[in-house]
């Protein structure tokens, strides 16, 4: 039996010619944004006096005038319309972790006659069904009733596709009974939340007020495979990951691929990504190749943190989009191949008050009071709420990833650097009297200048790590939105800031300087467990952080149980992030959400180990037993040893293969650690399979192919 699919999936990407590059025009970004209803577009379009109470809701956080809304909604569709448009969307992140939208046209009909119309009722609310969205009980299917509302603070854009094109406006997604089903309200709230507590802080230490800004750098990591490759595999296309797979004899262990001279095919879809981008005025800044084979990286420029999440979710569709335009496709999974990187999403996120970044040390941190009082809050909220964080990044894709091939382990820990972590620890003596200089390094080349030596070294077996200005929340998973992690973050870290200024609150002007040495000495004293700046990969580290009481979530299924307790459900309810109602119901969410995809995962395993695998197997063995009666019949002796091997380990592996898929038929009946177990135990046998059978037989494009032919 000759499977040939693979070889013709090999001969047309061999036959795929990259176009021989020609002199380029000037390079010029003129159509930056020019899809998207911002600033210089709103100017434009609206009355002065509308546009100014827009944008001071969009840029002071001032309350909405509905009374605005018709002249927005008029305006909004005159442009969109010049822009091609013939439809709009309320664009929302309910809990499926996607977008969602529903196309509505311009079109109305008056007294007979068409007219293209947009009213600002239909800007500001539509009605989807809720009760056909996860909402983890607080929907029912006969409570259908659920309400999109527009968020004027991430602004509305054109979606373009082969003929038309569609007017997409933010918002926000809530039940009839006000609960929020999605992933926006909640950061919205969380945000408001930290806010306040910024400002609060900034008054204990006479700072005149100022707008606070969360900012957000998410770095997007990403594979891309043949489209011709992928169809082949139902595992991919069913699951966006590999169940089963030999591992190729080469595959990142020589280092080659990361920062490595990127492929024409691939540079041609990476530039194509970034014109989509721009369009959208997503500030997409770093392109480049990634450690594993046929992996990548795009990261932007940070941007004020609502809209920094929804342009991710953008960017994750745009790579999507466009890779199938180019014979590629996209895999977002966390981890799409068994044995090398996985793909995380690094949240790189700031607080910034007016113009000053909180998160900057400065030239002498230990001089910088505000800088150490944030400092020490994060340190704290991060040591009472790993948990929180870890649930945040939880999924079935994140569980292969964590802890494995450059991937955070799944223990939260925080990475200070040298300098930081020396002043810590005067901190925690008493006080901070020094910092250590950066100062510049010299490579020994005299044509090579000096290089600014950074405050800190990168730790990437760091979870959570201060890299200069900012802190790089590394364990969230490629498919995942920005959102939730970010509105944990947010909020454990209102509510520390928030104790720290209960304390300063209470002290005279003449006590607040050794009142807040104290202070922030007995935080560093009780949270210092945190702070972990060697390997995270080892066995040692495990055993330290279990001796310093850090919680170790391996798996989903653990980490999702801190969000029922007590405690946790208290602190987001009195900042207003969730109610207990809303806390729960993302509990039942992701925890569906995880058998679900298990199962189907499960499924796909058995119908591929069943209808693909064992045929192909018992073919083999079929030739090799024939061989060997054809030998043994003609009398001939050479060759019989290696055919009685090869009948041996194939049969064999028949067995094990009909054992281990009537285990997974069974265990498919059960929970989801039988399901795993069984999987697993399958993935061994066909693996060791792969190489036994003759190569133009396997019915599975390889991990050498799939991840080198592109």
């Amino acid at each position: 039996m000759s499977n040939p699919t693979r070889a013709n999936a090999i001969n047309v990407v061999a036959g795929l010619h990259a176009p021989v590059p020609e002199a380029a025009a000037p390079a010029n970004i003129d159509y930056y944004a020019e899809d998207v209803f911002n600033t210089d577009a709103m100017r434009e379009y609206l009355p002065k006096a509308t546009a100014e109470k827009l944008l001071s809701t969009i840029n002071n956080g001032a309350p909405l005038d509905a009374d605005i809304a018709a002249d927005v909604a008029h305006a909004m569709k005159h442009w969109a319309m010049e822009r091609g448009a013939t439809h709009f969307t309320h664009w929302f992140l309910p809990l499926t972790g996607s977008t969602a939208e529903k196309h509505d046209s311009f079109l109305e009909i008056k007294n007979g006659e068409p007219i293209m119309s947009f009213s600002g009722k239909n800007l500001i609310v539509s009605e989807p069904d809720a009760s056909s969205f996860p909402s983890g009980g607080l929907r029912s299917t006969f409570e259908a009733r659920g309400y999109t509302a527009w968020d004027p603070t991430s602004p509305a854009f054109i979606k373009r596709h082969g003929n038309g094109a569609t007017l997409c406006i933010p918002t926000a997604f809530c039940s009839y009974t006000g609960e929020a089903l999605d992933k926006k309200t909640p950061l919205l709230r969380s945000m408001q939340a930290l806010s306040n507590s910024v400002k609060r802080l900034m008054k204990c230490f006479n700072q005149p007020e100022e707008k606070v800004t969360i900012t957000l750098g998410p770095e997007q990591e990403y594979f891309l495979i043949d489209k011709n490759f992928y169809l082949q595999r139902p595992d991919l296309v069913q699951t966006g990951r590999t169940v089963f797979g030999a591992p190729p004899p080469k595959h990142q262990q020589l280092e080659d691929h990361y920062f490595g001279s990127i492929k024409m095919r691939i540079l041609n879809f990476m530039t194509e990504v970034e014109q989509e981008l721009w369009k959208l005025g997503i500030p997409a800044k770093t392109r480049h190749n990634e450690v594993a084979p046929a992996q990548f990286e795009l990261a932007p420029m940070f941007e004020e943190l609502n809209l920094a999440c929804d342009h991710n979710m953008l960017v994750m569709e745009i790579l999507r989009e466009v890779a199938d335009r180019n014979g590629l496709v996209c895999l977002l999974h966390e981890k799409p191949f068994a044995g090398i990187n996985g793909s995380g999403k690094h949240n790189n996120w700031a607080i910034a008050y007016g113009n000053r970044n909180l998160l900057d040390p400065g030239s002498d941190p230990h001089q910088n009071a505000i800088f150490l009082t944030v400092l020490t809050a994060i340190i704290e909220a991060v040591d009472l709420h790993s948990d929180l964080l870890r649930a945040a990044v939880t999924g079935a894709g994140n569980d292969h990833r964590l802890g494995a091939n450059e991937a955070p382990p799944a223990i939260i820990s925080m990475y200070l650097g040298d300098q930081l972590a020396d002043v810590i620890d005067q901190l925690e003596k008493g006080v901070a009297t020094s910092s250590r200089r950066v100062g510049s390094m010299r490579i020994g080349v005299d044509t090579l200048p000096p290089l600014p030596r950074d405050a800190t070294d990168r730790n990437r077996t760091s979870p959570f790590a201060f890299t200069g200005n900012k802190f790089e929340f590394r364990a969230p998973g490629s498919s995942q939105s920005c959102s939730g992690p970010n509105t944990v973050l947010n909020t454990i870290v209102a509510e520390s800031l928030d104790r720290i200024s209960d304390e300063l609150e209470k002290l005279k002007p003449a006590d607040f300087h050794a009142g807040l040495q104290v202070l922030l000495t007995k935080i560093i004293r009780e949270h210092k467990r945190i702070i972990f700046n060697g390997n995270g990969y080892t066995e040692e580290w495990k055993a330290e952080a279990a001796k310093r009481g850090l919680p170790n979530a391996a798996t989903t299924m653990e980490a999702l149980r801190c969000l029922t307790n007590p405690e946790n459900i208290a602190m987001f309810e009195k900042y207003g992030v969730y109610n207990r109602r809303e806390l729960e119901s993302r509990y039942e969410v992701f925890l569906e959400d995880y058998h679900r995809r298990i199962k189907i995962e499960g499924e796909i395993a058995l119908e591929i180990a069943e209808s693909m695998i064992r045929p192909t197997v018992t073919a083999e063995f079929s030739r090799n037993v024939s061989a060997l009666a054809a030998a043994k019949a003609a009398g001939v002796t050479n060759g019989i040893a290696g055919l009685e091997k090869s009948v041996a380990v194939l049969g064999t592996g028949l067995d094990q293969l009909a054992a281990g898929a009537d285990a997974l038929r069974e265990a498919l009946k059960g929970c989801h650690e039988q399901i795993i177990a069984a999987m697993n135990e399958l993935r061994r046998t066909v693996d060791a399979l792969e190489p036994q059978v003759s190569d133009g037989c396997w019915p599975l494009p390889k991990y050498r192919e799939m991840l080198f032919i592109y």
